[in-house]
């Protein structure tokens, strides 16, 4: 399964990319993020609870980030487990463009899944993930609004 989309964030770029970086905005925005913990500066450790569909389970999982390409573009991998309900890996890459004082964010994700996931079915998969992504989106780009607006 992949994803693509494109979001602008009013803020500069600088400033994103450090909240793209930072455990605590980022347990802030991911949906169902019980827990977000920095071991390094490219390791996190995550726990996070999700309901897809009919299944819901808890996923522990680690995700390693490579900003070799900082700060206009970075890639991240991970893989979680959810148990009898699953498994899940994939990995992101996020590209960072200023415009007018405010960030072009573009993505593309990929994912792969098994379990009793996977049994759920493509399309149920693809909704809930795009719903996801867009819920991450719009409260970074919430938490990332200037405070006088």
């Amino acid at each position: 399964m992949e994803l693509n989309d494109e979001i602008i964030i009013d803020a500069p770029m600088a400033r994103v990319y450090e909240a793209l970086n930072d455990p605590e905005i980022l347990q802030q925005c991911i949906p169902g993020c019980e827990e977000l913990i920095k071991h390094s500066d490219t390791e996190l450790e995550a726990k996070v609870v999700l309901k897809v569909g009919p299944v819901k389970a808890r996923f522990s999982g680690n995700v390693e980030l490579d900003p070799s390409g900082a700060p206009d573009a970075f890639s991240l991998s991970g893989q979680g487990n959810g148990g009898a309900a699953g498994h899940a890996k994939g990995g992101a890459d996020v590209s960072l463009e200023e415009a007018d004082g405010k960030t072009v964010l573009k993505y593309t994700a990929k994912a792969e899944i098994g379990g009793k996931l996977a049994q759920l079915g493509s399309r149920l998969i693809q909704s809930t993930a795009k719903k996801l992504a867009a819920k991450f989106f719009k409260k970074f780009a919430e938490v990332m609004a200037p405070a006088d607006a």
